[in-house]
């Protein structure tokens, strides 16, 4: 899909892909299903997932005014009406709202890592998250069961080393069937988690 970006967001990585293709497997095509793509940036997910299951009603949400701004120009040249955009710091952004599938691809880059030398035209809160890159992954694992239906994915890219740290912190918040995925380099790069409720 043709994608305009600015300084604003991060350009769309063939990694992510990935996570699109996994977030697919769990939506079924032919039903109606509620879809939060957390820290959109440009908005390439959600549009991807949109235009793939068009009866789905995806939600974009970001911290960042300017980056929601791309997500809503790229939706409008796109012409994909079953997007909607909120602004907020992940969950804050949809207070009350629960969703089938939960997708991110969060900022996870150690704060130092000597890779985002090569990342300065990007936006660092799009990239950096604390000492071991983990904390975006871990805030969003830790807040996400209020805001799945029973049956709902969580479906995260991560660090090619994040994985072992990743699965452990869904299995802890009570996700099952927890799995993690290689991108085409043949790296870890996407776990996902099915979340039953207590209930």
């Amino acid at each position: 899909m043709p994608l305009k970006v600015t300084p604003a967001v991060l350009v769309p990585r063939h990694e992510t892909e990935l996570l699109v293709e996994m977030a697919l497997k769990v939506i079924p095509k032919a039903e109606v299903r509620s879809v939060l793509d957390l820290g959109t940036g440009s908005g390439a997910v959600a549009l991807a997932i949109a235009s793939e299951r068009p009866l789905a009603r995806v939600t974009g949400a970001d911290v960042s005014p300017a980056a929601l701004g791309v997500a809503r120009d790229n939706a409008r040249s796109l012409a994909l009406p079953n997007v909607a955009w909120r602004l907020g710091s992940w969950f804050d952004a949809v207070p009350g709202e629960r969703f089938d599938a939960i997708v991110a691809n969060p900022p996870y880059v150690a704060a130092g890592d000597p890779a985002l030398a090569a990342l300065e035209a990007e936006p660092e809160i799009a990239l950096v998250s604390g000492p071991a890159g983990l904390d975006a992954l871990t805030a969003i694992i830790e807040g996400a069961a209020p805001h799945l239906e029973s049956g709902g994915w969580l479906v995260l890219e991560h660090g090619s080393t994040q994985q072992g740290r990743v699965a452990s912190l869904l299995e802890r918040r009570g996700f099952c069937g927890v799995e993690t995925h290689e991108d085409f380099s043949g790296r870890p790069r996407v776990t996902l988690g099915n979340f039953q409720s207590p209930h």
